[in-house]
């Protein structure tokens, strides 16, 4: 993949050029950009030329960059691009460019095709979310993958300027650190735990459980104890476990049962569009365990819990 001044300064005459092009050799995908070669372009060639075809300093980033780095496995329909602020490319089909006066930053230093780093990969796609929650979901996708860390991204953050749900965004980072790392896990906190005045649970928490069955104690994690008040939820982020683990599941929470605790279970769908009901559900449960405190209502239209 080569531009026209790279042919030149090779030494490639524009009569070359263009008997290359009429003869089926060369390939002219845009003006003064080429593939010399025939067939079809591959993927990693498309990409190449997107850069070549938005100018010096142009990286590929958001969706595009997230599928290099292994964040996503769906290539976007169309290709991004970031450039510096002051340039502005030519308007091309399939091709979404988004100008950035942090592009020296967010530039990787060894990654070819050129891409933006991990973690402003990740800020970026925050930043053209539709949603909260859609923001949320590329923070835990990362730190869930093992792409970045929170110390990373919270840089990130703070070397931007603008940044639309800064707090909240910061909030998530917390919550991964204390152990939140899938959407459902950070969903909780947020809309039930902290937007109801719950207690603040642990998070990820191990117990060591007594054998079953002749077999020695194992050591489970519970997403979210309210130790004091005897009370654990689990949050399932799938929506179908494979038979082993739903029998692992049952397990745990037989256990917790016969500890004493009592357990409550939740998926993806009732966190999203119920987080008031379980509020109170699991405001009703700690009350039994011996929580003195009071939920609140949230603020949502229609939320269950009387002020």
């Amino acid at each position: 993949m080569l531009t026209r001044e790279q042919l030149r300064s090779s030494g490639v005459t524009d009569a070359a050029i263009k008997a290359n092009v009429r003869a089926g050799r060369w390939q002219r995908l845009w003006p003064g950009i080429y593939a010399t070669f025939t067939g079809t372009l591959p993927r990693n060639g498309r990409l190449w030329a997107v850069v070549l075809r938005a100018g010096v300093g142009a990286v590929l980033s958001h969706e595009t960059a997230a599928e290099l780095c292994g964040l996503t496995d769906r290539p976007a329909p169309a290709v991004h691009v970031s450039v510096p602020h002051q340039r502005r490319p030519p308007r091309t089909p399939g091709i979404v460019v988004h100008r950035t006066n942090t592009l020296e930053l967010a530039r990787h230093p060894s990654r070819l095709p050129p891409q933006t780093r991990v973690e402003h990969t990740v800020i970026d796609l925050t930043q053209t979310s539709r949603t909260l929650e859609d923001a949320m979901s590329w923070i835990a996708r990362a730190i869930g993958a093992r792409l970045t860390t929170v110390p990373r991204l919270a840089e990130v953050l703070r070397q931007r300027p603008r940044v639309r749900w800064r707090t909240e965004l910061t909030a998530t980072l917390d919550d991964v650190v204390v152990g939140c790392h899938s959407l459902i896990e950070l969903d909780y906190p947020r809309n039930v735990e902290r937007a109801h005045g719950l207690p603040v649970a642990d998070r990820q928490a191990s117990v060591i459980v007594s054998g079953f069955a002749g077999r020695s104690g194992v050591v489970i994690r519970i997403d979210v104890r309210y130790g004091r008040y005897r009370t654990v939820v689990e949050l399932d982020g799938r929506i179908a476990h494979p038979d082993h683990l739903r029998f692992r599941d049952m397990r745990r929470d037989n256990a917790d049962v016969a500890a004493g605790r009592w357990p409550l279970r939740y998926g993806p769908g009732d966190v999203a569009e119920y987080p008031c009901h379980i509020a109170l559900q699991v405001a009703t449960v700690l009350t039994i365990g011996g929580w003195t405190g009071r939920p609140h209502p949230c603020g949502r239209d229609g939320c269950v819990i009387a002020p």
